[in-house]
């Protein structure tokens, strides 16, 4: 969930959001049944053509919301490497690889409101035992909406630093952009309160 829906239409954006996450769900479970390299190799280079498929407008976004993942990557070669377990850190760089594309690509052919559609679809039983299940699927549309807009400042942090400093940014972004974060939940939170909140207006009396 680092990226919001692409604006490029593609042919994924008319497969039905729950067919999408199933699959997706699938996937990531199937990726720990590998375990040598060449067959993490294949299957990213699938899931990279499945990216390109929709265009290169919309592949040249996608590597964009993918950039996040490089201090990961560069973490994971460092230790590997350190500990001399370089194949073992490569299935885990290409495991990592393969799982945030493939859902970064759901994310992007998938509308906020499919997705919530679909939540609310899995937790429609539990209303049976008289649980709302309202605030999860809120819950649900925030962290997807809120997720890749933090990710998004924290660029622009960086940015902003770079041109005030020769180092690059580190620590000296983590406050400001905790204040961002809390920030813009104070404004959701107003908001929801205008709305009636969490829990939908009583109109049997």
């Amino acid at each position: 969930m680092i990226s919001l829906t692409s604006p490029v239409e593609t042919w994924a954006h008319r497969v039905p959001a729950g067919a999408k996450l199933a699959a997706l769900s699938l996937a990531t479970i199937s990726l720990f049944a590998l375990q040598e390299p060449p067959q993490f190799a294949l299957t990213f280079a699938a899931v990279v053509a499945l990216v390109l498929s929709g265009g290169a407008k919309f592949a040249a976004g996608a590597a964009r919301g993918l950039r996040i993942l490089l201090p990961f990557l560069a973490l994971i070669a460092l230790w590997h490497g350190v500990t001399g377990q370089v194949v073992e850190g490569i299935a885990v760089a290409l495991r990592l690889l393969t799982a945030l594309t493939l859902a970064n690509f759901v994310t992007m052919t998938t509308r906020l409101t499919d997705m919530v559609a679909v939540a609310g679809w899995l937790l429609a039983p539990f209303r049976r035992f008289g649980l709302s299940t309202r605030a999860l699927k809120l819950s649900v549309a925030l962290v997807v909406r809120f997720t890749p807009s933090i990710a998004r400042k924290g660029g622009l942090l960086n940015e902003a630093w770079r041109a005030r400093s020769g180092r690059r940014a580190g620590w000296q972004v983590v406050m400001p952009l905790a204040a961002l974060a809390i920030d813009d939940a104070e404004h959701v939170a107003e908001a929801l309160r205008a709305r009636g909140g969490l829990e939908p207006p009583d109109t049997t009396g």
